[in-house]
């Protein structure tokens, strides 16, 4: 079964890009926002399309819906054109 929607039962999958590369893991989710732990060898090219540039990393980065795919039982895939 595939969704866009996030909750929090996709806490703990793995967010990959439209190509395939991983981008990091669903560490929590929290008022309608997961938050990924991101691959620690993701590009300041991909972080700055997702908005993830200027934000704590301790929290974790938001993953925006708008950015997202589609949603399996394993994995958030990211839209193709980020």
């Amino acid at each position: 079964m595939s969704t866009t929607q996030i909750d929090d039962d996709d806490v703990g999958k793995d967010v990959v890009a439209a190509d395939g590369d991983d981008i990091g893991i669903v560490s929590g989710y929290r008022y309608g926002t997961a938050y990924v732990e991101p691959d620690p060898g993701i590009t300041t090219k991909l972080k700055t399309s997702l908005g993830w540039d200027d934000v704590d990393e301790e929290e974790g980065y938001p993953l925006q819906e708008e950015a997202v795919e589609e949603v399996t039982d394993d994995e958030i895939r990211l839209r193709s054109d980020l």
